[in-house]
């Protein structure tokens, strides 16, 4: 090795011939490794002198005392969404009682990915925070094999093996619907979370739930897939007004969306709720500031995100088992509906 910079896992990566993910397996004592490829990583490192960042500053406790949120999403999505500034108040306020540094990290791209694999695999964190799940999301699976303590915002299914917090996504929706239902709305349509994310699945399993209830069948002329913002929910409300023009409800399964709907109905002359009722879910600040004042399901996200921080908190100083927590939700009543 010429000059004086220190190796890292990518150095040994290469100099092993193999991905920076067996390395990190190999320096985390994991079984997911062949004999062969063990032998050339413990050969690089010895070669190098590679020493992960956590043995240099940890060598008493194990730990940094640092916590990185990860969220797979862009920085307008960050700034533009209640959902996420709720969530780290409440995980930064968590964390600040234990006296742990929360690390922000966005993974956009590869780059990024690779970036926060280093830092899984040097140690430079002592557990993830993940935020945004999709089904198909490599992250958490990665973060498993690692090794590494990891508490998600949600899950990616029901089978979920990774600890969670998560809120009643499904019974908060059929809630909404029946509030809609018993105030005598009949073709109510919903737009719906990402169906790649449980969350997505969860809120429209809760509108398919409270008709079939009431024994008045969805029709599932009335769905239309959004994306949690609001472009995405004026988009749907203009198509499911194509399609249903009779409709005469709809819920959003987020605030965001709804007053993307809102503003839709506005346009085409709808009135809200003579018209048309709209419900959302999460009962954020817009709620209360939309015109007419948004009827919502409350979830609480800043609880979500201490319970997360907490959790996670325990399993990395107190070796804690695997937790899964789902957070109760209450529908909150405007004049929307």
């Amino acid at each position: 090795m010429t000059g004086n910079r220190r190796p890292t896992i990518k150095t040994v990566a290469a100099r092993a011939g193999v991905g920076r993910t067996t390395v990190s397996r190999v320096v985390n004592g994991s079984d997911l490794v062949s004999a062969d490829a063990r032998a050339r990583v413990l050969a690089a490192i010895k070669e190098l002198n590679y020493v992960p960042n956590s043995v240099a500053r940890g060598l008493v406790t194990n730990r940094t005392d640092a916590v990185a949120l990860v969220i797979p999403e862009s920085e307008s999505r960050l700034g533009s969404e209640p959902f996420f500034a709720a969530l780290i108040r409440g995980v930064s306020g968590a964390l600040a009682e234990s006296r742990t540094q929360l690390q922000l990290m966005l993974v956009r791209d590869q780059a990024e990915r690779d970036q926060l694999t280093e830092s899984v695999a040097t140690r430079r964190v002592d557990g993830v925070l993940l935020v945004s799940v999709h089904s198909e999301d490599r992250l958490p699976g990665m973060l498993e094999e690692m090794g590494l303590p990891t508490v998600l915002a949600g899950r990616r299914d029901a089978g979920e093996r990774l600890s969670y917090v998560n809120s009643d996504n499904a019974g908060g929706a059929a809630a909404a619907v029946r509030h809609l239902l018993e105030g005598g709305r009949r073709r109510i349509a919903t737009v719906s979370g990402p169906l790649d994310m449980d969350v997505g699945r969860s809120r429209l399993a809760g509108w398919r739930s409270a008709h079939e209830e009431a024994g008045a069948p969805a029709d599932e002329l009335l769905v239309e897939a959004g994306d949690f913002t609001e472009e995405g929910g004026r988009r749907a409300m203009r198509l499911l007004l194509e399609r249903a023009p009779d409709l005469d409800a709809v819920f959003a399964a987020s605030d965001l969306m709804a007053v993307g709907a809102l503003a839709e109905l506005r346009r085409r002359g709808r009135r809200v709720p003579g018209d048309v009722a709209v419900v959302g879910f999460e009962d954020s600040v817009l709620a209360r500031h939309t015109d007419p004042p948004l009827t919502t399901v409350r979830q609480p996200v800043e609880e979500l995100g201490r319970t997360m921080a907490r959790i996670l908190t325990d399993i990395t100083r107190h070796g804690a088992p695997r937790q899964q927590v789902t957070l109760p939700t209450e529908l909150v009543v405007r004049e929307s509906s």
